[in-house]
């Protein structure tokens, strides 16, 4: 989370002071209509600027999955610049749209406009000066499609395969407001590095909303699969898919990475956790969901053993890696997928570091468990399974309790983001160093 908010008050903060370098937020005279018409340039360029870094994260580049902690970061973040974004779309939106409005009613008088004479521009300015009706009015309305596309993705019950059909649209919308910032933006930013970065970050952006409409987001990376077995655990409402790779494009995974795994086209990609460790001579696949909605409530009945799959990736950097003596594990539900798929590798690498793992449940199936008991004892691992209506819950006390060395320890969690937090902010407070709490924040809208 560190990063994540570092990396975006950064980015504001680099693209505020770019423009500062090339106006001012104070215009001398200061009126009404003059801090207006910097302030509508000010937002502009937030705006666009939020929207393309938002865009170019859409289409999962792997270069930042290091910076930022992996692709669950970077889709949080993703995130949080489309919420920059319609914020300050909406006050490039007020400020522009809404003093026309006063004036309209009276409650503002526009000053005289001051007439050019005989001002030549150059072609490519008087071609800009040309566009701007059409940009503006282009620009309003997909403004307001965007506005409308951002908050159903935000809309957490919003089904997720309406929210995957739907999003792509802002691709489009986002064309447009490039149109738009293009035509409108002051001539003589482009002279300044505010517009040179805005530039780049446009190109980047086109590119990338290019990418999401016609469907090339990791083509590079995507392998195809046949599904072999499935084996559903009702109790748990959990199924485990295996999936054999076919084609040989798969490169491997670290356990602890996720992929995007298509079954229909219609439904597209959605995000899992990998739960094996990865064996070149037997190219397969597992992974375990839960029913947690529409789609993934009824995979045990609409997937079918010989289905053709697609799966792309890997993705994620929540892979174990550190050289602490001690390793304390939190798989909280479904969150135990990447500690089995770790496990697994341990049965077979072994590890030095003493690991303990807590997985704490509300549902329970003996078989599952059976499953999970054998996995912790081949590599190792030493198990503590809490079911909730008869262990209680699990909090950073019981954890201490458990293991005495926990300060000389690395944290990995896995399950629902408040709880994580709250074991985090609780082991800080006992004095955890931060940076050794490892938090996936599995949630791709």
């Amino acid at each position: 989370m560190r990063n994540i908010k570092t990396a975006l008050i950064a980015f504001i903060a680099m693209l505020t002071a770019l423009w500062l370098l090339a106006d001012t937020i104070l215009p001398d005279p200061l009126t009404y209509f003059s801090f207006r018409s910097v302030f509508v340039q000010y937002t502009g360029i937030l705006a666009i600027g939020a929207m393309s870094a938002a865009t170019l994260l859409a289409v999962r580049p792997l270069w930042p999955e290091p910076l930022l902690g992996g692709l669950d970061k970077m889709y949080r973040l993703h995130k949080w610049l489309g919420i920059t974004a319609l914020v300050a779309g909406l006050l490039h939106w007020w400020w522009a749209k809404g003093t026309k409005w006063m004036v309209g009613w009276g409650w503002l008088t526009r000053p005289e406009r001051r007439h050019g004479g005989d001002q030549v521009f150059g072609p490519i300015e008087g071609w800009l000066r040309s566009q701007r009706g059409l940009a503006e009015f282009v620009g309003e309305w997909a403004f307001y499609a965007a506005v409308v596309l951002i908050a159903l993705a935000l809309w957490k019950r919003f089904p997720y395969h309406w929210f995957a059909r739907t999003h792509k649209w802002i691709a489009v919308a986002y064309l447009i407001l490039v149109y738009h910032a293009v035509v409108l933006t002051k001539t003589s930013y482009w002279n300044e590095p505010v517009g040179w970065v805005t530039a780049i970050l446009m190109l980047a952006g086109s590119v990338a909303a290019g990418m999401a409409l016609f469907q090339r987001i990791g083509a590079g990376r995507t392998a195809q699969g046949t599904i072999e077995t499935l084996t559903y655990y009702p109790e748990l409402r959990v199924l485990e898919t295996s999936i054999r790779i076919e084609d040989g494009h798969w490169k491997g995974h670290e356990a602890g990475q996720f992929a995007f795994v298509t079954s229909n086209a219609v439904e597209g990609a959605h995000p899992y956790t990998i739960a094996s460790a990865w064996d070149p001579a037997t190219q397969r696949i597992v992974f375990i969901t839960k029913a947690l909605g529409d789609h993934t409530g009824r995979l045990h009945e609409t997937l079918k053993a010989g289905l053709p799959v697609s799966v792309e990736g890997p993705y994620g950097c929540f892979t174990f890696g550190d050289k602490q003596p001690c390793q304390i594990w939190i798989g909280a539900g479904i969150g135990i997928t990447p500690f089995i798929a770790r496990m697994k590798q341990l049965a077979r690498s072994g590890s030095p570091q003493e690991i303990v793992l807590f997985h704490p449940t509300t549902d329970f199936d003996q078989a599952a468990i059976d499953k999970l008991t054998a996995d912790a004892k081949a590599a190792n691992v030493r198990l503590h399974v809490l079911v909730d209506a008869r262990d209680g819950l699990l909090n950073a006390d019981r954890i201490r309790e458990a293991v005495p060395g926990w300060r000389t320890a690395s944290f990995w969690f896995c399950g629902p983001p408040r709880f994580g937090e709250a074991l985090r902010n609780d082991f800080i407070a006992h004095g955890l160093d931060a940076a050794s709490f490892h938090q996936e924040l599995f949630e791709m809208r």
